[in-house]
This record gives structure tokens, C-alpha cells and sequence, in this order.
């Protein structure tokens, strides 16, 4: 029995794709998603819980990436990128999440720059000046990643209401010949030390501004005035490395600017998808969980003992009730891909909305379910699965869009038609 114990175990499981039935993709997604799959079965797995253990950037898995033009998926294939649309990449993000969660999300960041000066940019109002200013622009910041193989990252949250969108941002741009001076200071700022350039969001900084004076500037990582500062020691995501950026009297030319002045508030409220980038690194932990799993109970985890536990009942009950939560989180994440369009009408924005809660906190409850079901050795360092747990609790946390907010939003607009208001309560 002991030499039987020794032998490694071979797994015969067959995890299923990411998007459940990929005989429905087209081959662009089959390929892109095979692509992103190989990296990180054979590159970013491995390396997971070296970053997680010391909190530290993946930039390998990022140069990884440029090679593989996965850097580029969201470019416009005129520019020499893949062309990927919101249904595809949201596919590869889930299936690069499957492997190393701060990759994925780290990730997202970078590839927002390409979609929110791509294909969402391209559906929103601009004047014939604007529009030819933007090409002009955006090819410059296209071939930094295409040809450079350049990171670009996104630091939103600033400790107020401006990331949930009930403010104007606090970081200002003003206005001087030939660019902006940006100050400010962004918290909980992913790819901070390791991205070339940062995709501020920042407010115009004008009398009176609101949130339709909302900028997005890259600036450079290396400009005068930019600072890292701050320790990085969380409950999970470590790898994702989001210390805290401050601008002090940085300027930026007006190439900098990632869109046209202004258009940052009307994609906000045109294309809310696009605050939903986030979940797709959770649909690839939720798979990942039930994925280990399933080996754990059937004796295949690589380099331990072959012992089954799958023949008890209390194991199947637990196992099913994962897959269905699985399926679950997965139809609404393959529908809200799809869903994805300027202006949605009503029922779109609260599907949007369900299905991004769904998905963060289907993705804790699963892993939850699996390490209750796997035991005591499932919070071993050795294994993944303690790590899936710490990544997938941050997803119902993260702005825009917290678990509270979904929430608070969706009971909103399910009571309330446009315009209607409420009496004041006598009291």
C-alpha cells in the first residue's frame, strides 16, 4: 500500500472551458483564449504563489503577455492589435484569472486603456475634430504597446465618492500650453512601480467643474513629480502590488490624453460595461476552485498521494452544489458579455448589475464550499486553494462597483422608473 501511495498522481479530469460550450466561440476566441490558457497553465501557475507570498509584481507574466500580443488584444487591428471586442476579452481575462488571479486583475487595468480609447470611444458622440485629434492620439499610445510591448495601468480609487461616480475626481488637471499639470493622489493604485504609464482619471481643474470635466491622461511612470509610496501587505490579490501614486506638479503633453476632454463622463454613463472588467478575473477563480476540487476528491492533484475521496456521499453533495453555483455565476457572466452595447436599455443595466454582484461573491462562496470540502490540507500554502480564497473575498470590495453599491443601485432601479421621486415622510 505504501509504494501504491508514493506513486504521483495522474489526473484524468478534463476541466471544462472556460466559456462552458466552445463550439460557439469563433475561432478568433478559441485561439485568444488557448493562448491565454497555455501561458497560464505553463507560465503564470507556477509562478502564483511566489508573488503571493511575497507581494510581489508578476512582470515576467506581463512580458509573457507582450510576446504572446495579448498586451494588444484590445488594440483595433488597424493599429496592429488583435481587434478583440468586450465579449472576447472578458473571455481571456477569466481564463488568465483561472490561473493567477493578480495577473488577471492586473491585467484588466491595462487592457481598459485599449478598450476605453478603442471600440467603447468609437461608439460615443464626438465632433469631426475630436474624433480626428483621437486617432491622431491613440495611435501614439497603440504602438508604445504594440511595438514597446509597454504596460499601461489605471489608478482609480482616491478614498471618496469619485470612484463610485457621486463625485467629481479630486486628482486636477490644468490646462497650460501644450499639455496639463496633474495633481493628486490615487489609493489602492494597481501595476504602481511596475507600469510605464498610469491612465489617470483626473477632473479639469476649472471653476465650477463637475463630473463631465473629467479627463483620463497617461502619464508617464518615470515624469517628475510621480511618487510610489506605502507598504503592500493585504489579505489577497498581493501580486497586484497597488500602492499609492501621488502627482505633484507633473506635466504631461496634450498626447497624454487617452480621450478627448470630457468624453470620460459620457462613456461612464453611455457604456456602464465597461466598470465590469473586473469580474471576469473572478469567474477564473470560481472555475479554478471547483476545478482543484474535483482532482483533490479524485485523487489527481500533481505531487500528492493518489488517495480518493470521492465515494463519500457528504463529498458529492458538496462537489454538486458547487457546479451548480458554477453554472450559475457562469450564465450570467457569458450573458452579460454579450449584453455589452451603448446605451442598454433598463433591464440590461440590472442584469449588468446582478451579474457582477453574482460573480464576485458566487467566486468566495465557491471557494468557501472547497476548502470546507477538501479539509484541512486545503489550507496548506503548499496548495492553491488558500489563495483562491484570499483573492476571491476582494472582488465584492473593489470600485466602482462593491457588493453594497450593486446592491444599493439594483433595488433602486428596480422600484424606480426615470424621474419619479418620492413625497417627503411626515414625521
Amino acid at each position: 500500500m505504501a509504494a501504491v501511495l508514493s506513486e504521483p498522481a495522474v489526473s484524468r479530469y478534463v476541466p471544462s472551458h472556460i466559456a462552458g460550450d466552445a463550439s460557439k466561440l469563433t475561432a478568433q476566441q478559441r485561439e485568444l483564449i488557448e493562448r491565454a490558457s497555455r501561458l497560464g497553465r505553463e507560465k503564470f501557475a507556477p509562478r502564483a504563489a511566489r508573488h503571493d507570498r511575497e507581494a510581489s509584481f508578476p512582470i515576467e507574466n506581463f512580458r509573457d503577455l507582450a510576446d504572446a500580443g495579448l498586451l494588444a488584444i484590445c488594440v483595433p487591428k488597424a493599429y496592429g492589435g488583435e481587434g478583440a471586442d468586450f465579449t472576447t476579452y472578458v473571455m481571456v481575462a477569466a481564463e488568465i484569472g483561472r490561473w493567477c488571479g493578480s495577473t488577471a486583475l492586473s491585467y484588466n487595468m491595462h487592457v481598459c486603456s485599449c478598450m476605453w480609447s478603442g471600440f467603447i470611444a468609437d461608439a460615443l458622440d464626438m465632433t469631426p475634430e475630436q474624433r480626428a485629434d483621437h486617432e491622431r492620439i491613440r495611435a501614439i499610445h497603440y504602438a508604445r504597446i504594440v511595438q514597446g510591448g509597454k504596460i499601461y495601468a489605471q489608478p482609480f480609487s482616491e478614498g471618496g465618492a469619485a470612484a463610485a461616480g457621486k463625485a467629481p475626481w479630486g486628482t486636477l488637471a490644468a490646462k497650460v500650453d501644450g499639455g496639463y499639470v496633474v495633481n493628486g493622489r490615487k489609493i489602492f493604485a494597481s501595476l504602481s512601480g511596475a507600469a510605464d504609464y498610469y491612465g489617470v482619471l483626473c477632473t479639469l481643474d476649472r471653476p465650477g467643474a463637475t463630473l463631465k470635466d473629467s479627463m483620463y491622461l497617461a502619464v508617464p511612470a518615470d515624469a517628475p513629480g510621480v511618487t510610489v509610496s506605502g507598504e503592500w501587505d493585504p489579505l489577497g490579490m498581493r501580486g497586484t502590488v497597488s500602492r499609492t501614486l501621488t502627482f505633484k506638479d507633473v506635466f504631461v503633453p496634450d498626447e497624454a490624453r487617452l480621450m478627448p476632454e470630457g468624453l470620460y463622463a459620457q462613456a461612464a454613463a453611455r457604456f456602464p460595461h465597461m466598470f465590469a472588467t473586473l469580474s471576469p478575473t473572478y469567474m477564473g477563480i470560481a472555475q479554478a476552485a471547483y476545478d482543484f476540487t474535483v482532482q483533490y476528491l479524485r485523487g489527481e492533484v500533481p505531487g500528492m498521494p493518489p488517495v480518493k475521496r470521492r465515494m463519500y456521499p457528504t463529498k458529492q453533495v458538496a462537489v454538486a452544489e458547487m457546479r451548480i453555483k458554477l453554472e450559475q455565476t457562469r450564465a450570467l457572466f457569458l450573458q452579460n458579455a454579450r449584453d455589452a452595447r451603448v446605451d442598454p436599455d433598463k433591464d440590461t443595466r440590472m442584469r449588468l448589475l446582478a451579474a457582477h454582484y453574482t460573480i464576485m461573491e458566487n467566486a468566495n462562496d465557491i471557494c468557501r464550499l472547497a476548502i470546507r470540502t477538501c479539509g484541512g490540507q486545503s489550507m496548506l500554502k503548499s496548495l492553491p486553494l488558500e489563495r483562491l480564497y484570499r483573492d476571491s473575498r476582494c472582488g465584492s470590495l473593489m470600485l466602482p462597483w462593491t457588493a453594497e453599491l450593486c446592491i444599493d443601485r439594483l433595488g433602486r432601479e428596480c422600484l424606480y422608473e426615470a424621474g419619479e421621486r418620492d413625497e417627503a415622510i411626515e414625521t
